[in-house]
């Protein structure tokens, strides 16, 4: 899978799409927003790129011109060199950029294909979704004591979702998801773990109910793409082991 050497250390490579009008990659977030996956990403394969910042405390997410590139006014957005349209949907961008660019990710025949697809898909369907839906349940019901009970019914399920990852990381002997090979997986879980330790957690779920995944973390912390990343998103500290909330203009959990 690591053809490009991308395990412990970082080795640039170039995009290999750079139509008429789109030179570089642009990626449209906000703070700490699902952007964040994306930009790990984006620093750990060295692609150039321009950021381009969404205020969602003006709901800028919902105005006419963000809408023609995602009609949901979700966060984020990536424009691609070479792709026809915007793409939106965090675990499709990477996905896209890790086979792109043959790194971060098994290769189609590899044996390893089926269990890091499944992986991606419960990563966005499963676990990425169920902690949207609990940072604002209110979102989602009217009434406050069935917003509260969602709530609870999801933290239970989160929890269990990072035991099952736990368990998957056991199995395979670590540091990461796919054992010794950094994949997009890796970038992904840390931080679900990360915003599921600072947002509507009240002391719920801890990294100390997951000695694997806080290994993964630790490792991942060490990096200095992951390093360049959390300077650009305005994230101090330790971002996935000792978590604290941006304080930056357009954050919202």
């Amino acid at each position: 899978m690591d053809s490009c050497g991308v395990t412990d250390l970082l080795v640039a490579t170039e995009p290999t799409r750079k139509p008429e009008g789109l030179e570089r990659y642009r990626l449209h977030g906000s703070p700490d927003s699902a952007n964040f996956i994306v930009r790990m990403i984006l620093e750990e394969l060295g692609l150039p790129y321009d950021y381009v910042a969404v205020d969602r405390l003006i709901s800028e997410q919902n105005s006419e011109a963000y809408r023609r590139l995602n009609p949901q006014g979700l966060i984020p957005v990536l424009e691609v060199p070479g792709q026809d349209a915007p793409m939106f949907e965090t675990a499709a961008i990477a996905l896209h950029l890790a086979d792109a660019h043959g790194c971060l990710a098994p290769a189609p025949a590899s044996p390893q294909r089926g269990r890091f697809l499944k992986w991606v898909f419960f990563l966005s369907n499963t676990l990425h979704s169920d902690l949207r839906i609990s940072f604002k349940p209110e979102r989602y019901v009217r009434d406050p004591e069935t917003a509260l009970s969602l709530h609870a019914g999801l933290t239970r399920r989160i929890a269990g979702s990072f035991a099952h990852l736990e368990t998957e990381l056991a199995t395979w002997s670590g540091p990461f998801l796919l054992g010794q090979d950094l994949s997009i997986l890796d970038h992904y879980l840390a931080a679900c773990a990360r915003w599921a330790q600072i947002y509507r957690n009240e002391g719920k779920w801890s990294l100390a109910a997951t000695p694997h995944l806080r290994a993964l973390c630790e490792r991942l912390e060490m990096r200095p793409t992951i390093h360049r990343a959390c300077e650009l998103e305005g994230i101090e500290g330790k971002p996935f082991t000792e978590p604290r909330p941006v304080q930056l203009p357009g954050t919202t959990a």
